[in-house]
């Protein structure tokens, strides 16, 4: 954003929201500013220059959030530090898989950003989970079914019926909103989309404190793991690295959540954990056919209500403008 862009948008907040437009525009021109100094040079690391069977992806998962829920997971014995390559899932994406031939890979993904993003022809399978997962009440798609999908696509390539070697699973959590822990006023339904200005924005405006932000956020992350956890006792892979797309920021350097580009280390660091999965045949997926009345296609999928969610919304809901 430019000086005059900004001066621009900066009158036009004062006249619809006075001061506290002010207040978000200069706001945007600081984040601005962290991008040009962060250039457009690539960095961080490629998910395909170590070596991994399954790679589970945990969204917006930060380094130390990781590293203090630990203790708790049988499966996570150590926490190692992990450059990404973007501070935001589109960026990730494109840096990880554009310039790459994929048909190795099976990707199963809740992240809507794969519409624009991702391309199938590109990957063995992809399997956008969101087209027909996505649940209108909390907003998000589910752990359970990206975890249902995941094992299908697993037993899948161990079968032989689908060609692939490597299996990426890219679970839509601890990416708000909290599914155990959800903050107050801050439900997903379309309806409210265009009013909330969500958990990062009131978290910088101090409606809402670090310690309830960081309490939602981390239950969010046991509760994904808790589904990692189902995936890894269901699927036979000798090297499941379990990472995460991006982290978050909750004050560092005054950024909040995830803007783009951002060279900060609460978005770029990540955290990398090596495990292994055995497939104990003791869990067996939902069907997830969709019928001809439960879904728009690519452009859309109907929720509980009959209406249709575009991906737009769902992007607008996850906080993606």
């Amino acid at each position: 954003m430019t000086l005059k862009e900004w001066l621009g948008e900066s009158s036009d907040r004062v006249h619809e929201d006075g001061w506290t437009g002010v207040d978000a525009s200069a706001y945007e021109l600081y984040k601005g500013f962290l991008r040009r100094l962060a250039g457009r040079e690539s960095f961080g690391e490629s998910i395909y220059d170590h070596s991994w069977d399954a790679l589970v992806v945990l969204d917006g998962c930060r380094f130390d959030c990781m590293c203090e829920v630990a203790p708790e997971i049988p499966f996570v014995k150590r926490v190692w530090r992990f450059a990404s390559a973007g501070t935001r899932s589109d960026e990730w994406m494109h840096a990880n898989f554009d310039p790459r031939d994929c048909s190795d890979t099976v990707h199963v993904t809740a992240n809507p950003n794969s519409a624009a993003h991702l391309d199938s022809r590109n990957f063995a399978e992809l399997v956008e989970v969101w087209r027909d997962g996505w649940d209108d009440e909390l907003g998000t798609v589910p752990a359970r079914a990206v975890t249902d999908r995941a094992i299908v696509a697993g037993r899948s390539i161990g079968d032989g019926e689908i060609d692939a070697d490597k299996l990426v699973v890219h679970y839509m959590q601890p990416h708000f909103p909290s599914i155990p822990d959800p903050l107050p006023g801050d439900e997903m339904s379309r309806g409210e989309f265009g009013e909330r200005v969500g958990v990062w924005e009131r978290l910088r405006r101090g409606d809402l404190t670090r310690e309830q932000v960081w309490s939602s956020y981390r239950d969010n992350l046991r509760y994904a793991l808790s589904e990692v956890a189902v995936l890894l006792d269901n699927l036979d892979a000798d090297r499941v690295v379990i990472t995460a797309d991006h982290g978050n920021g909750f004050g560092e350097w005054y950024i909040y959540g995830h803007p783009d580009n951002t060279p900060i280390r609460a978005l770029r660091d990540v955290p990398w954990v090596v495990t292994s999965g055995t497939d104990s045949g003791t869990y067996d997926p939902k069907s997830w056919m969709v019928g001809p009345d439960e879904t728009e296609g690519a452009n859309g999928t109907k929720g509980a209500d009959g209406q249709t969610a575009s991906t737009a919304d769902r992007l607008s809901a996850l906080g993606y403008r």
